[in-house]
């Protein structure tokens, strides 16, 4: 038969001792999870980017080729006379023909209400409108619009 060995319980001392090297080891568990966790978030935000493509830098201005000014028909016997610019890029070696910004901005205003073109905020979003147009028309060559003239009757 095997007798069972007991041991004496630890006094109230050795208790508290024994306590506080399991805590002294739980903190220094958790602080050095805390800092490689730290080091791989800081890792993560220099190195690895926030996950989204970075944004392509602007190109240069190149020359701006001013177009003859237009006449677009609005609806109920209004007009616009318009006049534009555009702004191409540093690497266009040539200013860009302006037809397809006028054919562009003829199709997007004709028929439209002066209402709708007569306050800035319209104005501008429509000219966003169109710039969006002219920039895919050009590829890439023109980087943007300017309205030199912009007159309702």
């Amino acid at each position: 038969m095997a007798t069972a060995k007991l041991k004496a319980a630890p006094d109230a001392e050795e208790a508290k001792d024994g306590g506080k090297k399991s805590k002294k080891k739980l903190f220094i568990i958790a602080g050095a999870v805390l800092v490689v966790v730290a080091a791989a978030a800081a890792y993560f935000l220099l190195f690895a980017g926030s996950g989204e493509p970075a944004e392509e830098p602007k190109p240069e201005p190149g020359a701006v080729a001013a177009l003859d000014a237009i006449t677009i028909n609005l609806a109920d016997g209004h007009f616009l006379k318009l006049k534009l610019a555009l702004q191409a890029t540093k690497e266009v070696k040539e200013a860009p023909d302006g037809s397809k910004a006028l054919d562009l901005a003829i199709n997007q205003f004709s028929n439209r209400p002066v209402d709708e073109l007569s306050s800035d905020k319209a104005r501008n979003l429509a000219k966003k409108e169109l710039l969006e147009k002219v920039e895919k028309a050009y590829e890439g060559e023109v980087m943007d619009i300017y309205f030199t003239e912009f007159v309702m009757q």
